[in-house]
């Protein structure tokens, strides 16, 4: 696995979304897509490409709520 600098994978995805749902999703904050990621305690997680929030995954379900939200640094 590779991280990016704000740890988004580069070699595929990380969540078990199906990819025609992935490509609808976006995020509730400022509507940018959202990429496969692991926040700080290696859970996945979708992090925004357009600003700093990220959104855990529950059993497979994303919270796409902004009150939940990680602010990634």
């Amino acid at each position: 696995m590779s991280l990016t600098a704000g740890g988004m994978r580069q070699d595929g995805p990380v969540t078990t979304i199906e990819p025609w749902l992935r490509e609808i999703l976006r995020c509730p904050a400022c509507h940018s897509e959202l990429a496969d990621g692991l926040g700080p305690s290696g859970g996945e997680e979708l992090q925004c490409t357009g600003c700093t929030l990220a959104y855990r995954i529950d059993d497979g379900i994303p919270v796409l709520l902004i009150d939940e939200a990680r602010t990634r640094s």
